[in-house]
C-alpha cells in the first residue's frame, strides 16, 4: 500500500490510512510533532490523537509497521 516514510497528502491517502489503521507521522518543518491514526479528514485538517493539524501547516508521512 503506502511504504514506511511515504509522505502523504491526497484525501484518499488518508483515508486508505484511517481505514486500515495505518499510522501517521506527524512533522511541523522537519522536526517530528506527533504519531497515530487518523480520526478525521477535511479538506484543512486531520484529526489525530484529538489535536487538529491543518494541512497546509504540517507535514504527513506513512508509518506502516510502526
Amino acid at each position: 500500500m503506502y511504504v514506511n516514510g511515504q509522505r502523504i497528502y491526497d484525501d484518499s491517502h488518508f483515508q486508505d490510512h484511517r481505514d486500515c489503521n495505518v499510522p501517521v507521522q506527524v512533522y511541523w518543518r522537519d522536526v517530528h510533532h506527533d504519531i497515530g491514526f487518523v480520526d478525521e479528514i477535511s479538506s484543512s485538517y486531520i484529526k489525530m490523537n484529538n489535536i487538529f493539524y491543518s494541512r497546509k501547516q504540517f507535514t504527513f508521512v506513512s508509518r506502516p509497521g510502526y
